[in-house]
């Protein structure tokens, strides 16, 4: 092989890439501070503003049906989850945070298609916050560099 491996490196170039965004509305001001991270880091990375589709849905069991209709347009190169699950007192949410990744992951593998998921699963709002910027910065470079990797394994 010639030249450098440019996705073994974490190639961080958004410039042609196309981007969906599904964030969930419960716990709403959070989620909404993790998609300004998200969106900030992308327009860094040079992704351009109308290649990226941001929908909301009710919540993080929601996330992956809209992630699946996104897979299936073909109109994507990475996907993005956005969520946050804070424990309460009940099992619900073990419940949640299972059933949004197993739902995430499946997308991912069925349809081939990278999916960031910075769906937050914490134990109080102080961890949400702590770790909202973080997360959705990250989850953007994760949605970057393996849209790139995927190009250049296919």
């Amino acid at each position: 092989m010639q030249g450098a491996d440019k996705g073994s490196a974490g190639e961080l170039v958004g410039e042609s890439l196309r981007i969906g965004i599904v964030r969930a509305r419960y716990n709403e001001p959070i989620t909404q501070k993790l998609a300004a991270a998200c969106l900030a880091e992308l327009d860094r990375l040079e992704v351009d503003e109308g290649d990226i589709k941001h929908v909301t849905v009710p919540g993080a069991l929601e996330i992956a049906v809209a992630l699946r209709a996104m897979a299936e347009s073909g109109d994507f190169d990475a996907l993005i989850a956005l969520g946050c699950i804070i424990r309460g007192e009940t099992y619900h949410f073990e419940l949640v945070a299972n059933e949004s990744g197993a739902g995430i992951t499946r997308v991912t593998l069925d349809h081939g298609i990278p999916i960031a998921n910075a769906i937050l699963t914490v134990e109080d709002e102080a961890q949400a916050w702590a770790r909202a910027v973080d997360n959705g910065r990250n989850a953007a470079r994760v949605a970057v560099e393996m849209a790139n990797l995927l190009e250049d394994l296919t």
